[in-house]
């Protein structure tokens, strides 16, 4: 990361530790932050291509909370999974492993890619008091506003599958495609803001430790999206939704709220797929008045 981020003080007044966990015949990479005896333990997981850092800005808005941000297989510090596919049974299947080995009972969060696998794991199975979702996949990729983007995106990251493995490579890792990327979903008009969720995105979008992991990775992500789970989703749900949102139209997640037992939409304006990135403060704000809320007995 070349760029400073506008959050660095903040997150500079965090407790931070990396750990490792064996699950599933591998070891997880998995950072906590804040303090040990905080009232509330969350466990956040990223989005696609992306890795722990990606979640940072707004774990600095939520400091009175412990956070643990795993990288998910295949991803950042974590190496895939051995001898498994890494599609989305896979990945909802470590991540009720890993959520048992390391915090369980955990309010369980995920963004984008992490809405799905967090919200197939919950549905499984995955015991958790609560499940927040941020810029949650509320429709199928290729039918939102930005379907043709996404078509262009499977053509492309089966290209980088089928070429030799070093060509394959190199056009998956490229910086002219991963800025393209960056470019359309950021909605800020803060040139400091721009420059760095730019940086962000060069410096950790390409961590994908193999072609073969990622093309599973994206397969999945393109293959699902929470609708498919929210109906066996029993427990209070917030989601977090951008109105400018490329991927996941904000009628699509009014709907989408529909279809969970007990679930709250805060909308977010001005903003696309980066919630993350652009509005920490207002997301971390809407999740601790959603954890405040009691919890009916009984769940």
């Amino acid at each position: 990361m070349t760029v400073p981020s506008p959050y660095t003080d903040r997150l500079a007044r965090l407790p931070v530790e990396r750990r490792e966990a064996e699950v599933r015949g591998g070891t997880t990479a998995y950072w906590v932050y804040g303090p040990e005896d905080a009232e509330t333990t969350i466990v956040a997981v990223h989005g696609f291509r992306g890795e722990h850092h990606g979640l940072e800005p707004v774990l600095a808005f939520l400091p009175e909370a412990r956070v643990i941000a795993p990288d998910l297989p295949g991803f950042g510090e974590t190496a895939p999974l051995p001898g498994r596919t890494h599609d989305l049974d896979e990945y909802a299947a470590w991540l009720g492993d890993f959520v048992a080995e390391v915090a369980p009972g955990a309010v369980i969060l995920g963004h984008s890619f992490g809405s799905i696998v967090t919200s197939a794991a919950v549905a499984r199975g995955l015991v958790t008091p609560r499940l927040i979702l941020l810029n949650p996949i509320g429709a199928p990729a290729l039918e939102g506003p930005k379907g043709v983007m996404t078509r262009l995106a499977v053509l492309y990251y089966a290209l980088g599958a089928r070429l030799p493995e070093r060509l394959g490579t190199a056009l998956l890792r490229n910086r002219l495609i991963v800025r393209v990327m960056s470019i359309t979903m950021a909605k800020t008009s803060d040139p400091a803001l721009r420059r760095f969720i730019h940086d962000q995105h060069d410096t950790y979008f390409s961590r994908f430790s193999d072609r073969d992991v990622l093309r599973d990775a994206f397969v999945a992500s393109v293959s699902h999206d929470v609708r498919g789970f929210a109906p066996d989703i029993h427990v209070p749900t917030l989601l977090v939704a951008a109105q400018r949102d490329d991927i996941t139209p904000i009628e699509a997640e009014r709907t989408l709220a529909t279809l969970f037992d007990d679930a709250s939409l805060v909308e977010i304006a001005e903003v696309g797929h980066l919630i993350h990135y652009e509005t920490p403060a207002e997301a971390a704000g809407a999740i601790r008045r959603f954890l405040r809320i009691p919890v009916a007995r009984g769940r």
